[in-house]
């Protein structure tokens, strides 16, 4: 009972952290609730990573999760796919984007980063609060990408580093 006590308390910290960072709370229930629907409508999660992603033949999406990209503009609320191939982001809700006639186009926000330019996978935490936790994906060409508020960190962490070294392995073996 104690395990599941625990096992609970880390959800409901994992949620609690997703949500506030959220601009309003409202909001954020908002684009949940229709994230969800958007999955049903679908049919899962790989349906939906099949739609906005290339996907190669024998690619599997091995974990999906919510979290957050972290910008210069703040946070942008998505999911992070991890795949056997690559690590993808999309925006929950689309952004708008000046087109050069003027007006403004509405895109979903996506990064797509293939295994093999990931050169490693760091894990953080803000030092006034420890139970913020970051993860930071840095790319073989300089690039670092920074993800927050995950309702199950170390389960997306552990998923990533994994992912990580398989490929590695894999490259190694060639």
């Amino acid at each position: 009972m104690n395990l599941l006590g625990k096992k609970a308390d880390t959800f409901a910290h994992g949620v609690r952290e997703h949500v506030r960072l959220g601009t309003k709370i409202s909001e954020t229930v908002k684009g949940k609730l229709s994230l969800g629907a958007r999955i049903l409508q679908v049919g899962g999660l790989e349906k939906i990573f099949k739609q906005l992603f290339s996907f190669r033949e024998g690619e599997k999406l091995l974990k999906a999760c919510q979290c957050y990209l972290s910008t210069s503009a703040g946070p942008i609320a998505g999911l992070l796919f991890i795949s056997s191939e690559k690590v993808a982001f999309c925006s929950e809700r689309s952004i708008k984007v000046p087109c050069a006639n003027g007006e403004y186009l509405r895109v979903h926000y996506k990064v797509v980063v293939p295994l093999e330019k990931i050169k490693g996978v760091n894990q953080s935490e803000n030092m006034k609060k420890p139970s913020q936790k970051y993860m930071e994906i840095v790319t073989v060409d300089g690039f670092d990408i920074w993800f927050m508020g995950f309702l199950n960190y170390h389960k997306a962490f552990k998923c990533l580093q994994q992912t990580i070294s398989q490929r590695l392995d894999d490259v190694d073996t060639f």
